[in-house]
């Protein structure tokens, strides 16, 4: 069966985020995104692992589901316990920040982590994204000695200040960052300013695979990049093992963001308004030549310093679908600049009920279906320029995200 998957998003509780992030409010809109597992988030906050406890039971093996209530119904919606965490710490002379996955199989798993983080004096109060001063090496060992299941993922593995290979604190490879732990690393995210091709020019990842997530901060995130599978049984170590053997045969694509969209994509000053590309920034000394601060360097600029090949497809390598979130590629249609506008919302809304989820929009289902039930038959022309890589793109930089059009406007 086919599974959209996304293991990366927050809850109410983490700095930034929408306050609708609750569980009801995350089943019911990866109903309409047409996500079938989705991470819970944030099991490492008190009053949140209190609500995953309260509303959360056991479907399959390492795998929850909504427990019907009177105030929550029934939902299909798969849940799978991956939060992130955040670490500052020295290693090799420099300060490192590094944001990190933790996929846990149980509830019972993650009480025990909450527990030896607390016996360890570690806040896990503050943030549903906590910051912790410990070593990625050995928070890793840690996480293993309590259950050998557990895994670790490199969370959006590119972005500048929190990340294991950002330009700001990252490594040069996984081995610097994970150390004897590094064999236990069998995935890292690309985030949303890398696509798989940009990794694939590094041959030191050839031992992992790529993972997509939203990192979604509201509900209306969700989902705007994912991961495909075809399983046969549905089980946390299912997944993991699939991750572990690379196993293309059952990860069979990655959804993305156009990397440019991404607001670390190029070099720039948020500033000064400017960007550069990699080689403009190094004849400017890696300067902003308006107010001569340091260049923040993106993603593409790391990746252009630690590629030791072309980005041409490496065989065995998961493929990828590159997607415009449907509100974004409504709202480029009908010309407004809100996504969250009552008209995109209404045509959104129109086509998730009467055509299919957004995914299968966005992927799947036919053009001509699409331009009947819309009110502007643009809608699915605009749909199939994605599909197709026909779109225009301004990139972004320095924290500001970067545009996508594929309207024929």
């Amino acid at each position: 069966m086919r599974l959209i998957v996304d293991w990366h998003v927050h809850s109410k509780f983490s700095r930034a985020c929408s306050q609708n992030l609750t569980l009801p409010n995350i089943a019911k809109t990866c109903e309409r995104k047409g996500i079938d597992v989705v991470a819970t988030g944030d099991w490492t906050h008190p009053t949140w692992f209190a609500h995953l406890q309260e509303y959360l039971v056991e479907s399959e093996p390492g795998i929850y589901h909504l427990l019907p209530t009177l105030s929550v119904g029934s939902s299909a919606t798969r849940f799978m316990l991956v939060t992130e965490v955040s670490q500052i710490y020295s290693k090799g002379g420099k300060t490192r920040r590094i944001h990190n996955l933790v996929f846990s199989p149980s509830l019972e798993a993650c009480a025990k982590v909450n527990a030896e983080l607390d016996r360890r004096g570690l806040n896990r109060r503050s943030d549903g994204r906590p910051i912790f001063g410990i070593d990625s090496e050995e928070l890793y060992r840690i996480l293993k000695s309590i259950d050998e299941r557990i895994i670790v993922v490199p969370a959006h593995a590119w972005t500048p200040w929190y990340s294991v290979f950002g330009s700001k604190s990252g490594f040069d490879s996984l081995d610097e960052c994970f150390g004897e732990m590094t064999k236990y690393v069998y995935a890292i995210e690309t985030g949303l300013s890398s696509d798989p091709k940009m990794n694939w020019r590094v041959s030191g990842l050839d031992s992992v695979v790529l993972i997509s997530n939203s990192d979604a901060h509201s509900p209306d995130k969700l989902g705007r990049e994912a991961n495909v599978f075809d399983l046969d049984v549905l089980s946390y170590d299912e997944f993991i093992r699939v991750l572990r053997e690379k196993d293309a045969s059952k990860f069979l694509s990655t959804i993305e963001f156009f990397p440019e969209e991404g607001k670390y994509h190029l070099d720039g000053c948020a500033n000064c308004g400017f960007s550069s590309v990699p080689e403009e920034s190094n004849r400017l000394g890696l300067r902003c030549p308006r107010c001569k601060r340091p260049l923040t360097l993106g993603v593409q600029y790391r990746v252009d310093q630690l590629a030791d090949r072309d980005g041409t497809m490496v065989p065995g390598k998961i493929p990828f679908h590159s997607i415009v979130p449907l509100k974004e590629i409504i709202a480029d249609v009908f010309g407004v600049a809100s996504t969250s506008s009552k008209r995109v919302e209404a045509e959104y809304d129109r086509l998730t009920d009467r055509v299919g989820n957004e995914f299968s929009l966005l992927l799947d289902k036919d053009i001509a279906e699409i331009a009947k039930e819309s009110t502007n038959p643009r809608i699915a022309d605009a749909i199939l320029r994605v599909r197709q890589g026909n779109v225009r793109l301004v990139s972004g930089y320095d924290g500001i995200f970067g545009t996508v059009r594929a309207s024929c406007k």
